[in-house]
């Protein structure tokens, strides 16, 4: 079978996606050749486009010409920009039932004593402030596995995931209110995360970020083990003192078994990086497919990434399962074009340099693409950053685009499991959960085949369908969440991910 050189999306659109690199002279449509050199996964227009008219993929519109686009030409940064356009909110609109199968599928998990399903076992040293960060690691290092040895001083202990020291960059110099606020609720949803057996927070003792007030704001007494640098006598004795919790609770971490438990207990983070123009047409598409039936069999799936789905809202106000809910989406938008302007920066710098040389041209784009991740169903609420969350199927939450701070904000808010699409290679993990990684296409998957766990570039070369590439997904979530290894955490990726967003001034 002979397949197009190029994908149209929707019949509204005016341009359609190079599957490979395509030379001058290349039909694209009927009676229409490429002009230009097409790369691989960027666009060429198939009709005449005006200066200042609409530029649509998706059936939506990603941008406005800037100047006159003749049929087979480039269409890019040098042709398409941003514009204002009215936006139909349409709350609720789109809302419909989500059957549910009526036998749910399982994963082997982890029951905690609290009845919560945990798909990993690590033991947690986590830091009040940067001040910290060291002697955390030097207690975490005492038993770190090494991925390109057999050295392993948890051999004792096979039921044990790993001890993980997830340190930052900030806890002083910071003003006591929202940002403050802000780390204690990230640092909190670690402290309770499902995939800790156990959990350690070391400080130094003058800090702003006082362990005491964090575990009284986040009601953590009785969760967790507490020590502050400056009060343990030093370094070493702090070290010393480190390296005996975690031997001491190790032996009890060990104790636990997998058993059989519905998909229901699934909370799966939606991300992508290092994105490309066939982000929104293979991986995105397919972790959508893949998020329906995690919503379908019960199951919780977080989109976040706010700033990317910036001009595609409309979209996933229409999916609210209520007013209130849609006009949380909005308000969030609003504060992102305030933040952005209070900071000079601008909404449309969000593509990265390497988004744009993959093909895409302008937020609107990344963002009707991004959005694809969270598949069809039903939008039941949207939270702040790092919130907990609490309900099941479709859920937003308000994150940065910068993929280690988004996804931090997740896995704070409960997810056990990472789901992460990129086109260019991002390499990436985010302990305690494990991180599935999605390439969008071919030629990356082989080049970077040790970092990446599924290849959703058969989309493209019609070998399968979206469904179908979004159950092979759903497979692989409930193999990993049994305890099947991930590509990261082959490389014992996940402990320098940790990135909770900072706000304010550093005093």
């Amino acid at each position: 079978m002979t397949i197009s050189p190029v994908i149209r999306l929707h019949p509204d659109d005016g341009v359609v996606i190079a599957r490979a690199s395509l030379p001058p002279g290349t039909s694209v449509a009927d009676g229409v050749t490429t002009v230009d050199r097409i790369p691989s996964g960027h666009k060429v227009a198939i009709k005449p486009i005006a200066d200042g008219e609409p530029i649509k993929r998706y059936g939506q519109i990603i941008g406005f010409a800037t100047q006159a686009i003749a049929p087979g030409q480039h269409v890019h940064t040098h042709n398409c920009g941003m514009g204002d356009f009215a936006k139909d909110y349409a709350y609720c609109a789109d809302v419909k039932p989500t059957p549910n199968f009526d036998l749910p599928a399982t994963f082997e998990g982890i029951r905690r004593p609290d009845g919560r399903i945990a798909t990993r076992n690590y033991i947690g040293i986590l830091t009040s402030v940067n001040c910290s960060a060291h002697v955390a690691s030097l207690v975490a290092d005492v038993f770190k596995k090494n991925p390109f040895t057999d050295d392993n001083p948890l051999a004792d202990f096979p039921n044990v995931d790993g001890v993980v020291a997830l340190t930052h960059k900030t806890g002083c110099g910071m003003t006591q209110n929202e940002p403050l606020a802000l780390l204690r609720r990230t640092l909190g949803g670690y402290a309770r995360h499902v995939n800790f057996s156990h959990v350690i927070v070391l400080g130094l003792g003058c800090e702003v970020n006082q362990i005491g007030g964090l575990m009284e704001e986040q009601k953590l007494a009785g969760r967790l083990r507490a020590m502050d640098i400056q009060e343990v006598g030093g370094t070493r004795k702090t070290v010393e003192a480190g390296i005996a919790f975690v031997r001491e609770a190790l032996a009890d971490a060990n104790k636990v078994k997998r058993e059989t438990v519905p998909a229901s207990e699934l909370t799966v983070a939606l991300q992508c990086g290092g994105s490309d123009g066939y982000s929104g047409v293979s991986a995105n598409p397919a972790l959508g497919a893949a998020s329906d039936l995690v919503v379908r069999h019960g199951g919780t799936v977080i989109l976040s990434e706010t700033p990317e789905t910036y001009g595609a809202e409309h979209l996933l106000t229409r999916r609210a399962v209520s007013r209130e809910v849609g006009e949380k989406l909005v308000d969030l938008m609003r504060w992102w074009d305030e933040y952005t302007t209070r900071e000079g920066a601008e909404m449309n710098a969000n593509p990265s340099p390497g988004n744009k040389a993959g093909g895409l041209t302008t937020i609107l784009e990344k963002s009707l693409g991004a959005m694809a991740k969270a598949g069809t169903t039903n939008l039941v609420e949207v939270l702040r950053y790092a919130e907990p969350v609490t309900k099941k199927g479709f859920v937003f939450m308000d994150t940065p685009g910068y993929d280690p701070v988004a996804a931090t904000g997740q896995v704070a808010g409960g997810a056990n499991l990472v789901c992460f699409t990129t086109g260019r290679g991002s390499v990436f993990g985010c302990k305690p959960a494990p991180s599935i990684k999605l390439a969008t296409n071919t030629p990356m998957y082989k080049r970077m085949e040790e970092d990446m766990d599924v290849n959703c570039g058969t989309i493209l070369e019609g070998e399968e369908s979206v469904a179908q590439c979004g159950q092979r997904i759903f497979d692989l979530i409930l193999k990993t969440a049994s305890g099947q290894p991930t590509k990261s955490e082959s490389f014992d990726f996940g402990g320098a991910e940790f990135a909770p967003w900072v706000l304010g001034a550093t005093m």
